[in-house]
């Protein structure tokens, strides 16, 4: 029998298209095989391992922190329709609130513990200003520890940009339709909570009204928010 990613990847293949899920029953098909991944089907049981006999975070040496580790990429699989890659993120690490342009999203916590924090736009139009503050909601603001169920984002709802900020050493297994495109305009944009002031709590959309508006700005990260390319040690997915 091939091995678990093998299955999922076969999964993957039939079910998502270029334009994302071909539909919600082939989605739901791949979110039910993800649900069963464990460590040790992505070479990475030792670090989950490492996870369950963790005691805290890193002691402060000589009254100051040391530097963490970059978080880290490993690369499974990308197409036109999809790609599969896992973010490995040393405890406290953040990965900043970005977004999904047009994307189905299936993430999974596989190992540790994380906080995530994520929002839908209010108004999907785009802003003729990139740098425009624009209205969001807040879809989920909680801890998560794995096994984790696995939750799926979709283009304009689920919590299409979101954050998390490591509480452990831990891993999140993602699997986006269609993948990140510069050239078919699906770019990875950061954003922040806008520090303005003037901006309304309540507004009225369409002749509804929102309550406990979120404005986000778009945002360049800091030079030290560093995603490194790691190395897959898993089975090798056959294409």
């Amino acid at each position: 029998m091939p091995y678990y990613i093998q299955r999922l990847y076969n999964t993957c293949r039939v079910s998502f298209s270029p334009n994302g899920p071909v539909s919600e029953e082939a989605l739901e098909r791949v979110r039910a095989k993800l649900e069963k991944m464990k460590p040790s089907d992505v070479g990475l049981e030792q670090e989950a391992q490492m996870v369950r006999n963790w005691s805290g975070p890193v002691h402060e040496r000589n009254g100051s922190r040391q530097s963490l580790p970059p978080i880290k990429y490993l690369h499974l699989h990308e197409c036109d329709s999809f790609s599969i890659g896992i973010f490995c993120m040393p405890p406290s690490s953040i990965l900043p609130l970005h977004n999904h342009p047009g994307m189905t999203v299936l993430s999974r916590l596989i190992y540790g513990s994380l906080h995530v924090k994520s929002y839908d736009w209010l108004d999907s139009t785009e802003p003729e200003d990139a740098v425009q503050a624009r209205p969001a909601k807040l879809v989920k603001d909680t801890e998560m520890t794995a096994p984790s169920e696995t939750t799926v984002l979709y283009p304009t709802s689920g919590g299409n940009i979101h954050c998390f900020m490591a509480r452990t050493p831990c891993a999140i297994f993602d699997i986006l339709s269609p993948p990140y495109s510069s050239e078919n305009g699906r770019h990875c944009t950061y954003f922040r909570r806008s520090p303005r002031r003037d901006l309304p709590g309540e507004i009225e959309l369409n002749g509804v009204s929102f309550s406990e508006v979120t404005w986000l700005e778009e945002f360049q990260p800091p030079d030290n928010f560093v995603i490194r390319r790691g190395l897959y040690k898993g089975p090798v997915i056959r294409t």
